[in-house]
């Protein structure tokens, strides 16, 4: 492996498990047994070397979330009956649980927007593409589909999830259940 794949795979881990903020360049070396130099040659800076793998870890959550909407044989079809739907926020908060690491860099990389455009650029490609698989997993809307609607719909979807996987995140044994989720959104007349 060499010494940019170490520094890549080091960064990765020191995210998952200090995150951005508290990442050092020391860090970076302990975890890839390269030296300091290195980085800035391969990378430019830490910062380049985080953000590169930052990004990488973002494209990992994506994929994660977008396996889980995509279950086979009910990919497209709208999930407008409190059971599905409860079905498919119960897989959701079950992979949030099971990447908890992955989540809190994915949360993390939201406070480097006001300072890096490179970050704020790839969080709302993302954001673009959650919408849109959002809407296609909860409310039926394909290709096809009216643009407005899809994004209406996956921005809807798109807030609960974030709201959702904060409170998992900072309070699991208060977090609400996917029944209770459910049963609150459409007694609040979301029937989607």
């Amino acid at each position: 492996m060499s010494a940019k794949d170490k520094l890549l795979l080091a960064a990765r881990d020191c995210l998952l498990a200090k995150g951005y903020a508290h990442t050092t360049v020391r860090d970076l070396v302990a975890a890839s047994g390269a030296n300091q130099a290195s980085i800035n040659y391969h990378f430019g800076s830490k910062e380049q070397l985080l953000t590169r793998a930052l990004r990488d870890l973002n494209t990992e959550w994506g994929e994660l979330l977008f396996a889980v909407l995509e279950e086979p044989g009910l990919a497209g079809e709208t999930r407008s009956r409190p059971g599905d739907q409860e079905d498919l926020w119960g897989r959701i908060i079950d992979s949030i649980q099971a990447n908890r690491s992955l989540w809190f860099v994915n949360f993390e990389s939201v406070a480097s927007v006001r300072q890096d455009d490179e970050i704020r650029g790839m969080i709302a490609d993302g954001q673009k593409l959650a919408r849109v698989s959002l809407a296609r997993a909860f409310a039926g809307l394909g290709p096809d589909s009216d643009p407005e609607a899809v994004h209406a719909a996956g921005s809807h979807y798109l807030a609960l999830l974030v709201g959702l996987a904060a409170q998992w995140l900072t309070d699991p044994e208060h977090a609400p259940t996917a029944e209770r989720f459910v049963a609150a959104n459409v007694g609040s007349g979301d029937r989607r």
